[in-house]
């Protein structure tokens, strides 16, 4: 009997508390379910707790959990009120924003900075359907975690009025890397018909004399070399990022 008694607690509390849960998490908004920057994501971790504790622990005072998501929604309201109106306060409670390529070149520096490998990048773009980094003018990866992209003007999407006035230039293919963080893959370039003496001559020709100082390099399906230098400091046109 007492067991059973327990089961309806715990369904009635399933009842009761998700409704509020829902109505706490819209209550805070669509930022806060969407985007989840650092701090949204911990204010919903701790509702998730709260929530969890409550349904999971029939001895949990059923009001206090009430009381909690009630508070953390108009803490999380009240943050997000002060970081719109307070730009300082938004800087502490996010990341910033880095831009991790510019003009088809990888900024390791700031790749280092948030600690994302160059695979990670590459994963990204591909998930964005970009298979060629030297058609990336600017890439950030946003306090989200998100990749914000920008290609070149002639390699965004072809829109009503370019295919009106011109045919698009052919396709170039997928690049491969052939050289990454220094080391280079001749399996690649076996794979290509291509060998590490034409490598080293089109680095060459690119006045790259040592293949270590390569971060990155791939070619297209018309043996097109990009190559990607490992630059220890940004360029210094690089225009600034900011919220």
């Amino acid at each position: 009997m007492e067991y059973a008694l327990e089961l309806l607690k715990i369904l009635g509390r399933v009842v009761t508390i998700l409704p509020l849960a829902l109505f706490a998490t819209l209550f805070m908004g669509k930022r806060s379910i969407g985007e989840l920057p650092v701090f949204d994501f911990l204010v919903i971790l701790t509702l998730g707790s709260v929530v969890g504790a409550d349904i999971a622990d029939p001895e949990v005072n059923h009001i206090y959990t009430a009381i909690a998501i009630v508070a953390i929604a108009l803490l999380q309201k009240l943050v997000a009120t002060w970081k719109i109106n307070n730009r300082k306060i938004g800087r502490l409670l996010t990341f910033e924003p880095t831009m991790v390529i510019y003009q088809g070149q990888f900024l390791v520096k700031e790749m280092k900075k948030i600690q994302y490998p160059i695979d990670t990048i590459l994963q990204m773009l591909r998930a964005q359907q970009i298979f060629n980094v030297k058609d990336v003018e600017i890439a950030i990866v946003e306090a989200n975690g998100y990749l914000s992209i920008k290609l070149y003007p002639e390699k965004e999407a072809a829109r009503v009025e370019h295919i009106l006035t011109q045919q698009r230039s052919s396709a170039k293919g997928i690049d491969v890397p052939v050289v990454i963080d220094g080391t280079i893959y001749e399996h690649v370039l076996s794979s290509r018909k291509l060998n590490t003496t034409w490598l080293y001559q089109e680095l060459e020709r690119k006045n790259i004399f040592d293949v270590k100082d390569v971060f990155y390099a791939a070619v297209n399906d018309l043996n097109e070399l990009h190559v990607s230098i490992r630059n220890t400091h940004n360029p210094q046109n690089l225009p600034p990022i900011l919220h």
